[in-house]
């Protein structure tokens, strides 16, 4: 079970640096949306580009902060049902639906879209907006936002069993309740 639990860390790792990553296109959005806004005013210049700039932002943070989103248990399920289950009974809905509903809906979505972009990418698709910008670097970041997903829930999985096995004291820490130790190995307060 500590292979996996090791596995489990990594994934982790993996999904908070593409979560940093989507902060930073937040501001990225943002700064590109303020930026649009004075141009725009000021000077009477506006560009399809840069409004579509500004949702392939926007639509990148969205999908790689997804998975950060389940790894810190901040996911949208239905609280006020779960709440009243004991902690072993919550491990184990949230393991079902992890294998049975999120897993096989993350592999359809890549079944799907990894054509979608590649035929984008192969043929130029460019947006219909005059001045707009090439698309498949926005249809890209369908099968990436949802391999992280996959990816994370894989792990979400691994640590729902090794709770249930008791080699894992909680699964449903969220990363804001993690401290580091002075060794570098995270914990739960």
């Amino acid at each position: 079970m500590q292979f996996w639990l090791k596995v489990s860390r990594g994934i982790d790792a993996f999904t908070r640096f593409f979560g940093r990553l989507a902060m930073w296109l937040i501001l990225a959005a943002t700064l590109l949306s303020a930026v649009n806004a004075l141009v725009r005013k000021m000077f009477n210049v506006g560009s399809n580009a840069w409004l579509e700039a500004q949702w392939y932002l926007y639509a990148a943070a969205f999908l790689l902060a997804a998975a950060l989103t389940l790894r810190n248990n901040e996911h949208v399920r239905i609280d006020i049902l779960i709440s009243r289950f004991s902690p072993r009974t919550q491990a184990w809905m949230d393991l079902v639906g992890i294998v049975f509903m999120m897993l096989p809906v993350c592999l359809g979505v890549l079944y799907f879209s990894l054509p979608f972009f590649w035929q984008a990418y192969v043929s130029g698709e460019m947006s219909s907006n005059s001045g707009g910008l090439i698309r498949w670097p926005v249809y890209l970041m369908i099968p990436v936002g949802f391999s992280l997903l996959l990816l994370q829930g894989v792990s979400e999985a691994i640590k729902r069993i090794a709770f249930l096995k008791g080699a894992l004291p909680s699964p449903f820490v969220k990363e804001s309740d993690e401290i580091r130790s002075p060794d570098g190995v995270e914990g739960a307060q």
